[in-house]
Order: structure tokens, then sequence, then C-alpha cells
């Protein structure tokens, strides 16, 4: 067995912001945490964060003087980058009050962050400046070029390894965590945060959602967003973050830690990615071949079979076509005899290039024993319930030209 196959990964820490606010998991009585935002004559259901974390993110802007410029994405990616890391250990009381920290390792960390548009609202803020009065300040291209994002992260973080931005539409994060995982196993780092974050609550991009067709019809409070429930197209926009500390371990630690721990310690075991050349770049094929090799690629990675796989998090985000073909997938792949599968997107909406990372953190949470709430409509998902305890999980995403990916954590053996 080589030295790739033999090294685990593991999760040290995560962090995430969302509709749910820093949950992964809804009550199973909560309302709808959708809420409506005005987009001209027209109300659209969207998932922003709600007020306390908003209270967190404007704090955290006016930290430091240089945190009052950035956009939206980058601020919620610090949010959960510094969760992730307090978690993990990865901090110090100088961190936690916004100076990065010199005193842990900084050279070992790096630093991959998914996001699929960026700094969107500040670059619709320096292009509406530019329009009505012809000029833009200097500091518009480095706030918005996709790089800002990953390195205001390894900023905060202390970091002096690189720092890595990815952009792949919606399956952005599991691109940053794939690129993670490999630089892990490689040795070319010891420590990684990854994961994606995604702030596009803009006017401008709700209108091109909605140009396409697919936003749901529904209103805020009737859970506008509905995965696997067929027509109408139910897609809602959503914004957050979630990002994950990974660090590389061997046989004899991983065991030696296993040992040492009270609480369980999951592992990333394979992402797997995949692609299709189809004519339309919002098109996919009818049983996603996408899907279907991002899946199988993952399960070659963790070295398992599809029957160990426990349960499914879906992409799934409510688009007709799409649930459609990823099911198409989903049965091809599984033979037919499906897992446990369940989604998120009904209660968070579909983050763009945080939605990966999102449906990620929601798979640890069931690994840990988080039970699942049915979804609170007619969806072929509820027909394969979350009933047993969890020790794999699939994790899928995908994303306008043809890109899909899939990851699987597990509780380590």
């Amino acid at each position: 067995m080589t030295d790739f196959a033999r090294t685990a990964i593991v999760i040290r820490g995560r962090g995430s912001v969302s509709a749910l606010g820093t949950a992964a998991v809804a009550p199973v009585s909560a309302a709808s945490p959708f809420t409506a935002r005005s987009l001209g004559a027209q109300q659209a259901p969207v998932g922003s964060i709600p007020a306390a974390e908003e209270e967190l993110l404007q704090a955290l802007r006016r930290q430091q003087p240089a945190f009052r410029q950035l956009d939206r994405t980058v601020l919620l990616g610090l949010l959960a980058a510094r969760t992730a890391r307090m978690q993990a250990g990865w901090h110090s009381e100088d961190e936690l009050s916004g100076n990065p920290s010199s005193d842990m390792q900084a050279a070992l960390l790096t630093v991959s962050i998914g996001s699929s548009r960026g700094a969107t609202g500040r670059f619709e803020e320096f292009h509406n400046s530019y329009l009505t009065e012809g000029s833009v300040p200097a500091a518009a291209s480095p706030l918005t070029t996709l790089g800002n994002v990953a390195s205001w992260v390894a900023f905060d973080a202390g970091s002096q390894g690189a720092a890595l931005s990815h952009s792949s539409t919606c399956s952005s994060a599991f691109q940053a965590l794939g690129n993670a995982v490999a630089w892990l196993r490689a040795g070319m780092a010891q420590r990684f945060l990854a994961g994606g974050t995604e702030a596009p609550l803009t006017n401008f991009t709700l209108a091109q959602m909605q140009a396409l067709g697919i936003y749901s019809p529904f209103g805020a409070e009737q859970w506008p967003c509905q995965p696997g429930a067929g027509a109408p197209n139910t897609f809602v926009l959503g914004e957050g973050a979630a990002v994950f500390a990974l660090e590389r371990l061997g046989p004899e630690a991983l065991q030696a830690e296993r040992k040492q721990r009270n609480a369980p310690l999951l592992v990333l075991e394979g992402v797997g990615f995949g692609f299709e050349a189809i004519p339309s770049k919002t098109g996919l094929s009818p049983d996603g071949q996408h899907f279907q090799r991002a899946m199988r690629e993952a399960l070659q990675q963790a070295n398992c079979q599809p029957h160990e796989v426990d349960a499914l998090v879906l992409h799934s985000p409510g688009t007709t076509a799409g649930d459609a073909a990823e099911r198409r997938a989903v049965h091809a792949i599984f033979s037919g005899q499906l897992p446990a599968c369940t989604s998120n997107k009904w209660l968070v909406g579909h983050t763009l290039g945080a939605s990966a990372a999102l449906s990620l953190n929601y798979a640890c949470e069931l690994l840990l024993g988080a039970a699942p709430a049915a979804l609170p409509f007619a969806t072929w998902i509820n027909e394969h319930p979350v009933q047993k305890p969890l020790r794999r999980i699939m994790v899928n995403a995908a994303g306008f030209g043809g890109n899909a990916a899939s990851t699987i954590v597990a509780l380590a053996d």
C-alpha cells in the first residue's frame, strides 16, 4: 500500500454561516428560514443570514480599517474560517482580536477557498460608480479579483503559505477541497483551511437567476426551495460560507489519536470530479454523466463500494432538470439500491460557490449524530430517510459549464 493511500486527511475544525445561522441542521419544528427581497415589482425569496450573524459580520467589518472595504463574500469566509481555526486550536488571543498570529507555525498553513462569483457586491458598486461618475478608486481591482478571497482568509490566519482561490461555478468549494487534499497527501502542506464562500444576494445576481426561468414562484414562508419535488422549478438563492481545518495524519498517528480521543474523528476519504462537454453551458445530460464520473472517482479514492455509503447529501438545487439528472445518476451508481438521501438547500437555498462546503458541513453533523428533519413537502428524497447510525456519507455538487464533484466523509475506523 502506498503512502498516498495510507494517509488520512482529518477534519480538525469546521465553521459555517448561512440562513440557519451557524447551525448545520435546523430544529424539527423550525419555520422557513427564508426572507423576501424586493426585486422591482416582485418579491423574491432569499436565504440571507439571520440578524445575530449579521451583527457578527458588521462587527468584523469594523474590527480593522482594512476590513471595512472588503466584500461581503470575503467577510463571510473570514467568519467561517475563524470558527474552523478555533475548533482546531489553530488560534491565539491575538488572532481572535483581529491581529494575525505569529506563533502557530504559520508557514505550514495553506489556504484554499472557492467562490463562484467572488466579490459580487463590491464589483457591482464599483461598476455603478464608473457608470455614474466616470471613474473608479484605485482599490477597485485588488478588492474584486477572485484571489482576494483566499488572501484575506490567509492574512487573518497569519499564514505565510500559499493562498489559493478557486472558481468552478457551484462546485467551487469542492475544487478547493480537492486541491487541499492533494497538497496534503503530497506533503506540500501540513495544515489547510479549505472551503467556500458566497454573498450573491444583489439585485443584479437575483435578476440573472430569474432570467434563467428557474427561480421559485413560492413565497418565503412556503418553503420556496423544494429539492426533488419536480415541477415547477424552485431554485432559491442564498448566501453563506463553510470552511474546514484539515490536517494530514499517517496511519500510526491516526491510530494513536483515536485511542486518546473521546470524540469521533472525521476523515475526508475522497474528492472526485466529473465533467461533461455539453452544448449548453447551463444544461446537463439527462442522466448526469458528470455526476456519475465524480461519484465513481470519489468511491475509487475512498477504496469503498457503493453499498458502503450510508447516506447521500444531494446537490439537488430544486430545478426540475438538474434534480432529475442527479437522481438518475445516483440510481446508475448505486444500481437502484439507494442509501439514505437528504439535502440542505431547502433550508439554506443555493449558495453557489459555498453550497458544496455547506453540504459537507451538514454531512459532518449527520455523522456526529444530528437527526435531519423530513422535508416538509412532497419529494422523492423523503422515500429514502436517514434512519440508522451513519459511518460514511457522500456529498454531491455541480454547476454551470458541465462541472460536478463528489466528496466522501467518514468516521475514522
